[in-house]
């Protein structure tokens, strides 16, 4: 009886946290736009409008299964993007072949990346 209880509950918060997604995905769609992006684009890691502000902690959550992060793999001078597996022990697996001379450049590119999948909701 436990053990159904219990499953039920984690149906109950699975079924809760998808609503609440979507809810915050279509809440976050009118902020998508040019002047946003080109607002990361020029400073990743500063001070952020609150528009930027509320899509980059909706995008920050907790890890999940595919979310996109940069790897240096040559200090100061190369960064990639890898989707990690989201589960521990598990390696991350390199998004493309793109590499960026910069780490603002690859964390714009996680960014743009992030905001595609946003947008289809």
């Amino acid at each position: 009886m436990a053990e159904s209880r219990s499953t039920t509950h984690a149906d109950k918060s699975l079924e809760v946290l998808a609503h609440w997604d979507k809810r915050m995905r279509a809440s976050l769609q009118p902020l998508l736009t040019d002047e946003l992006i080109a607002e990361h684009a020029r400073d990743p890691l500063g001070q952020h409008s609150d528009a930027l502000e509320r899509v980059l902690n909706y995008l920050r959550r907790a890890p999940h299964q595919g979310k996109y992060a940069v790897l240096c793999t040559n200090p100061y001078r190369e960064y990639r993007i890898v989707a990690l597996a989201g589960a521990r022990g598990e390696s991350a697996r390199f998004l493309d072949e793109r590499k960026f001379p910069t780490e603002n450049e690859a964390l714009h590119a996680v960014f743009l990346e992030r905001i595609k999948e946003l947008r289809r909701g």
